[in-house]
């Protein structure tokens, strides 16, 4: 893990929702530290500062310092509260930074190697069973990210989780099964829409020679009645 990211916070009295309120409309919203040997503190921060570091892929594996007048506190992104419809954050829990202390946190998976996958060449598909693991890490060793390497598997093949190289002291919090993280799956072919458009087409001149065949015996069975009626008549006259 890189060294920590700064963020500036400023200690706050006030708590409720009124101050909550009066603060995000100035721009800044509630947030709480707390964790090891230390208090509950209270503090509000600067809400654009927070939504940029939102946007930054994994925040919550990254630890900041929150720079308050004299005092700095090494905290780690716990919990952000965001609003239901402008997804802009509204409230945060951060954990005090304890060395040596373990947590459970989730890590990204990337895969590397498509480019070298048979599978793929062949068609197939990554299909992803886990984007991210959770992982029980020291606090000061928490990855960035997971890396699968699929270079050389084929259709049918699985990355499990024991072919993932963790960090020293760092291990899955499922440790019962040697899990799947991802599979190489084979392409799906569409085939019903291409022969229920045929049997309709069937079903179509089937009835249309039943059209024919209907009005070629209706034409017949006229002609016949005509043919009748002037022997009928011609008789009559005699």
């Amino acid at each position: 893990m890189s060294d920590a990211n700064v963020i500036s916070a400023e200690a706050r009295e006030l708590t409720g929702k009124g101050p909550a309120r009066r603060m995000r409309n100035e721009g800044r919203m509630p947030a709480i530290i707390y964790g090891g040997q230390g208090e509950p503190i209270g503090v509000s921060m600067n809400t654009a500062e927070v939504r940029k570091e939102l946007r930054r892929p994994g925040f919550f594996t990254r630890l900041y310092d929150l720079k308050m007048d004299d005092d700095t506190v090494r905290v780690l992104p716990r919990e952000v509260q965001l609003h239901p419809v402008t997804d802009s954050p509204m409230h945060a829990d951060f954990l005090r930074f304890v060395k040596g202390a373990k947590i459970a946190v989730f890590v990204a998976v990337r895969f590397e190697g498509q480019e070298e996958c048979e599978g793929l060449k062949r068609g197939g598909v990554i299909n992803v069973v886990r984007h991210e693991i959770e992982l029980m890490c020291p606090v000061e060793a928490i990855p960035d990210g997971l890396v699968a390497d699929i270079a050389g598997m084929n259709i049918g093949d699985s990355v499990h989780i024991s072919q993932i190289d963790l960090p020293e002291g760092v291990t899955p919090t499922i440790t019962d099964r040697d899990f799947t993280v991802a599979t190489i799956a084979a392409p799906t072919i569409h085939v019903e829409e291409e022969e229920e458009t045929e049997g309709e087409e069937g079903e179509e001149g089937e009835e249309g020679e039943e059209g024919e065949e209907g009005e070629e015996g209706a034409e017949g069975a006229e002609g016949a009645e005509g043919e009748e009626g002037k022997k009928d008549s011609e008789g009559s006259d005699s």
